[in-house]
């Protein structure tokens, strides 16, 4: 048995290229395909619909606003960025985009829920996540809203606040109009009424213990000086014990009192 003659080199060369060509055409193909596809208007973005929270704003503003925003076809487009163009719309709070063959993006959103103003000139809104956000408050109940002061990244914090003692004040038919988280960790409440209360610091449980202690027997304390509980003007609650009241129109100096002369 004789082994078979090798194959001559102007053979394999020519199988070489017949096979390098084959794959180049192959690939042009799918190059071309890919470019028909990339370039045909019938995959462009041609609609775009809107479901879920539209409270703040119609699905045809939101069309108007993102759809310049978005670059590519329905193969192309970036979800994440067209994601991001949505989120960056104020009230926003989440968008899940998703595609529909041939040419149309499914948007849901999910919007802020406003509780509170947030920051020293209140330009800023925190959602019932303890997220801060910024947009307009335009209805008459977001105007309304109580306002939350702290430091920076402690909005969370102030609103748990804000939860735990306003029911507190139920008894006496008021509300926390501003609650703030002063420094050293000190609180203090406005109430809807202009009563000033300074809370102190502690843990939460201390600082409701104090505030129930309050709202449970001011009237009965106000009512020792003829006046009604709208009478207060400051309460101090970080005093072991008991609390310091101010009332209108009661004073706490003698009217014959004289200033001291100052030593010298």
């Amino acid at each position: 048995m004789t082994d078979p003659l090798p194959m001559p080199l102007d053979v394999r060369l020519m199988n070489l290229t017949t096979a390098l060509l084959a794959t180049g055409l192959v690939l042009a193909c799918v190059a071309a395909a890919l470019w028909w596809v990339l370039r045909n208007p019938a995959f462009a973005i041609r609609q775009i619909v809107v479901t879920g929270d539209t409270a703040h704003h119609s699905a045809a503003s939101l069309r108007a606003t993102v759809m310049p925003r978005l670059a590519g076809n329905f193969f192309t487009l970036d979800l994440a960025a067209t994601q991001a163009a949505f989120q960056s719309v104020p009230w926003v709070r989440k968008a899940v985009v998703q595609r529909e063959f041939p040419g149309r993006l499914n948007v849901t959103l999910e919007e802020h829920v406003a509780v509170g103003h947030w920051g020293e000139e209140g330009d800023h809104l925190v959602n019932r996540y303890g997220e801060v956000f910024e947009a307009t408050a335009d209805e008459p109940g977001e105007r309304e809203l109580p306002a939350l002061r702290g430091p920076e990244g402690q909005a969370g914090t102030v609103l748990e606040m804000y939860r735990l003692l306003n029911p507190l004040l139920e008894p006496l038919g008021a509300e926390i109009a501003e609650l703030t988280l002063q420094g050293r960790g000190n609180w203090r409440a406005e109430l809807d009424g202009g009563a000033v209360i300074e809370l102190g610091h502690g843990a939460p449980a201390e600082l409701a213990a104090r505030l129930r202690q309050f709202a449970g027997t001011v009237k009965e304390v106000a009512a020792r000086h003829q006046r009604a509980v709208a009478a207060v003007e400051a309460a101090d609650l970080r005093h072991v014990g008991g609390y310091a009241l101010r009332l209108r129109g009661v004073g706490t100096v003698r009217p014959d009192a004289q200033p001291t002369a100052p030593r010298r």
